[in-house]
Order: structure tokens, then C-alpha cells, then sequence
């Protein structure tokens, strides 16, 4: 069997569908978006890794060492959020090349700090060793669970406790993410295609490209600086509201709503219509000759929250900044749907990993 056959969660299930925990004090184990460890006292901790592979998960083509340093960190930083978590410390190895040099691996750092500093998280250790495939990248961030005002049960926000009729909400717009993407490869290819005809005619070391980004800012931050969403957890901490599941938006909308459902025995119902995208992601979306709504529910990387309420925080979850209702969860039996602007349903389909993008 092939590991294209099973994609990615399916070959995560098959490896460890017969691990079992042991010790008292590992509460979730494999299958969340963290671990959580009950360690003492009043508050639980929650540990998640992520690797980043170069040709993978970025192109040091057209992304700054700084940028992903800082990407690298928030990855991880929002599957802690994504437990309703505050991260506390983050661990980082690196393997490289003879490419890299010691300016690009400072901006990395450089990158990594700016986001401890802003996210108050301490960088306390790692590794460093050598690699003849590109650069990879491993970070493990730590963070804690603390319980509501008023409550003395720790909580962490699991994929498993969505019910039905509770509302589905997502934070931010979705899609920016994957547009930038797409800008980042046409100029890149446009760049080699110059580049070629320029060593062609024995000239390649003359050739200044300028990239044509005019108008496409904010893409290319949602791509290359995504931000972690602790004000929504803050926000939501403030007014009381205890989402009942949650996850980030790392492999597109559509796929981790199915998470979700598989996770909680149920099923979905979200209006396309509702889904919030920027403007500037629709209007590329056209000139790409993109539908707008395939690239948020499928692009991935956007690292929003997606999270379920129950129908009685409608009010003070409506009121939120930044926050769109989209949906609600339904009976296992009536399977995830999408509901189009024209009225019609169709089965959501997970996409994004398993495709082999970026």
C-alpha cells in the first residue's frame, strides 16, 4: 500500500490505532490537535509538534528566512489556541545544508523571536545538525489550559465534543492564504522562465526581476506571516463562551470540519454564503480563474479557528469581533453538507494535504 492511498490522518490512524497511554497522567494522547498532560494542579498541559520541510511546506525561492521563522513558530502556537490553551515554551531543530548561511539562519531566529515576544513564549532549548536534502525545520510547542473564571474544571477544547445543534463559527476570511500562495508561483515562474532565455544567451547574472505584487499586500502577509489567533481565545475566555470543540485552520475549512465530525459522531450543515473572504482574495480568485469558495473551504494555511457553540451563546457569539457564524452541527446520519448560494447541497470533500500542495 501506497501512503498516497491512506493521506495523511488515515496513515497518522494506521500507525498508531493500537497505541494506548499508560500513565495516569496523559489525559489525550494522539488524534488532537495537542497532547494534554495533567502535571499539577489546577490547569493541564498541552504539547503539539509540527515539521516544515523545504519543497514541501515552503520555497526558499520566495520565502525570507525571517518570515519563516516566524511562520514556523505560529503553526505551532495555534494548536495550542486551538485547545483553548496559552503556549509557554517552544523547543526548535534545524537541519541544513552547506546553502545556509549563518546571515539566513539569524534571520531565522530573528523571525522565531519576534514571534515569542509578541505571543510572550519563551524559546527554551533545541538542536542543530546538518541535512543533504534541503532544509527542515521541527518545533514543539508547550503550553497550559487553565479553567474558566469561576470554574475549577480544566477544560482543554478537544475536536470530539461538537453536538447536535451547535452552532459551527470560524474566526478571520478565509482563502488569503492560498491566493498568496498562487501569487508567489507565478512570479516565480515567471522569474525561472526570464532566467532561462537568459542563460541561453550567456547573460543570467544580468537579469533583475521586479515581481509584480501591486495591490496583493495583505495575500502575501496571509501567506508568508500568518498570525495566531490568541485574541479570539482571550475574547472568547472574556465573554464566558466555552466552545464545546475547535481546531485550526491548517489544511482548509473543509477538512477540518470533516475532523470535527468524525471526531464528535456528527454531522454539518454550512452555507457557503456565510463563509467571510476578503476582498482581495475574491478579486484574485477571478483573475486566476479560481472559484473563491473552493480556495477558502480547500487552500489551508489560513490558521483561523474553527469552532462549534452551543445554540445559546448564538448572542454573544454573534456580537464577537471577527467571528462568523457559518453553520451548525446535525445527526451523524445526515452526513457533512455544504449549501451553496444557489440553494443547492452537495457532500463536503477534504482536500488539501493529500493533493500534495503546499
Amino acid at each position: 500500500m501506497q501512503i498516497s492511498e491512506l493521506g495523511e490522518f488515515g496513515l497518522i490512524d494506521h500507525l498508531t490505532s493500537t497505541i494506548k497511554l499508560e500513565n495516569a497522567s496523559s489525559l489525550v494522547g494522539i488524534g488532537d490537535d495537542c497532547a494534554v498532560l495533567d502535571c499539577s494542579g489546577q490547569k493541564r498541559t498541552v504539547v503539539t509538534t509540527d515539521m516544515l520541510m523545504e519543497g514541501i511546506h515552503f520555497d526558499l525561492v520566495y520565502t525570507p528566512f525571517k518570515h519563516l521563522g516566524y511562520k514556523s513558530a505560529m503553526v505551532n502556537l495555534s494548536d495550542i489556541y486551538a485547545m483553548g490553551g496559552t503556549p509557554r515554551q517552544l523547543v526548535v531543530s534545524v537541519a541544513m545544508d552547506r546553502r545556509i548561511t549563518v546571515k539566513a539562519l539569524e534571520d531565522f531566529y530573528d523571525g522565531l523571536r519576534l514571534a515569542c515576544e509578541r505571543h510572550h513564549v519563551d524559546l527554551v532549548g533545541g538542536d542543530t545538525t546538518s541535512s543533504i536534502t534541503g532544509l527542515a525545520i521541527s518545533i514543539t510547542a508547550i503550553g497550559e489550559v487553565l479553567p474558566y473564571d469561576g470554574e475549577t474544571e480544566v477544560r482543554p477544547i478537544l475536536r470530539s465534543g461538537a453536538k447536535d445543534t451547535d452552532l459551527v463559527c470560524v474566526s478571520g476570511n478565509l482563502g488569503a492564504a492560498y491566493l498568496g500562495l498562487q501569487l508567489m508561483e507565478r512570479e516565480k515562474q515567471i522569474y525561472l522562465s526570464q532566467l532561462r532565455e537568459a542563460e541561453q544567451k550567456g547573460k543570467a547574472e544580468s537579469v533583475v526581476f521586479e515581481p509584480d505584487f501591486a495591490g496583493k499586500e495583505y495575500l502575501l502577509e496571509r501567506f508568508l506571516k500568518p498570525e495566531a489567533r490568541r485574541d479570539i481565545i482571550e475574547a472568547l475566555r472574556k465573554t464566558g463562551v466555552h466552545p464545546t470543540s475547535m481546531m485550526d485552520i491548517s489544511d482548509g475549512l473543509s477538512s477540518e470540519l470533516l475532523h470535527i465530525c468524525k471526531a464528535s459522531n456528527c454531522g454539518c450543515r454550512i452555507f457557503e454564503e456565510r463563509i467571510p473572504i476578503d476582498y482581495q482574495t475574491a478579486v484574485t480568485a477571478e483573475e486566476f480563474n479560481l472559484n473563491v469558495y473552493t480556495c477558502a473551504l480547500n487552500g489551508g494555511e489560513d490558521y483561523e479557528l474553527l469552532f462549534t457553540v452551543p445554540l445559546t451563546d448564538h448572542d454573544r457569539v454573534a456580537a464577537l469581533d471577527d467571528v462568523k457564524i457559518i453553520g451548525h452541527i446535525t445527526r451523524p446520519e445526515l452526513g457533512a453538507q455544504l449549501v451553496t448560494r444557489d440553494g443547492n447541497e452537495f457532500a463536503l470533500q477534504a482536500q488539501g494535504w493529500n493533493q500534495g500542495e503546499q
